[in-house]
């Protein structure tokens, strides 16, 4: 399937009842710093380089950031501390990510998430992850040069790991998720993990700019290795 194929499939996605209704109605009441805008307020499809060999993996959308733009990690604190690790280590061009029409482009990475609507308290249930892992299924089945994945927090790894046990391709032991691992699994792509530029964790410095720089600069190596 191709990928603009897998992207209209995802927009268009009305599998989860509970996520539907509520990204529905938080396009409609809105933020006040955002009233004037229309929110896109549906599942958000996968963004950058068709030909990219690094994924970077999300956890979800944000109700006022890609909620509001359809664009994975834009319009928020979030999207602009990922954009500016991937533009320092030549991954996009510009070091922020504020909106669709901002001129941002991506070289070489693919952005998703394993949940692709938002959910209330950024908590997705352990059903909702698995009605939309076949998304994730698909974009990486598009993505046929993948080589590297950074998974931004627990659960995108967790959601990867999946993935590659589904191809046969985890190792035993599978390894226990913490900031920096980097792991090259048979027959699968290698992964990064990374704690995710959430404003909890970059508030309070339990991920700061380097050490994110430092987590895309691994990737980075791998591509080139």
């Amino acid at each position: 399937m191709a990928l603009s194929t897998v992207q209209r499939r995802i927009a268009a996605c009305q599998e989860c009842p509970r996520l539907r209704a509520y990204c529905a109605r938080v396009a409609q009441d809105k933020r006040a710093a955002y009233r004037d805008e229309v929110y896109w307020g549906r599942p958000v499809p996968g963004f950058g380089d068709r030909r990219a060999r690094l994924l970077v993996l999300g956890l979800a959308p944000a109700a006022h950031g890609a909620n509001r733009t359809g664009r994975p990690f834009t319009g928020d604190r979030a999207s602009d501390f990922l954009m500016t690790a991937m533009h320092e280590t030549g991954f996009s061009n510009l070091p922020t990510s504020q909106h669709r029409r901002d001129g941002l482009k991506l070289t070489d990475a693919y952005i998703t998430a394993v949940v692709r609507c938002a959910p209330p308290d950024n908590r997705p249930s352990q059903a909702e992850i698995s009605s939309c892992h076949e998304h994730l299924q698909a974009e990486m089945t598009a993505l046929t040069r993948l080589r590297a994945v950074v998974a931004l927090g627990r659960v995108a790894f967790d959601g990867f790991w999946r993935l590659l046990a589904e191809r046969g391709a985890t190792p035993t032991p599978r390894p226990k998720f913490q900031h920096g691992l980097v792991c090259e699994p048979p027959g699968g792509p290698s992964v990064v993990a990374s704690y995710h530029p959430s404003q909890r964790n970059t508030n309070t410095g339990r991920l700061t700019p380097a050490m994110l720089t430092e987590v895309f600069a691994r990737a980075r190596a791998i591509l080139e290795g």
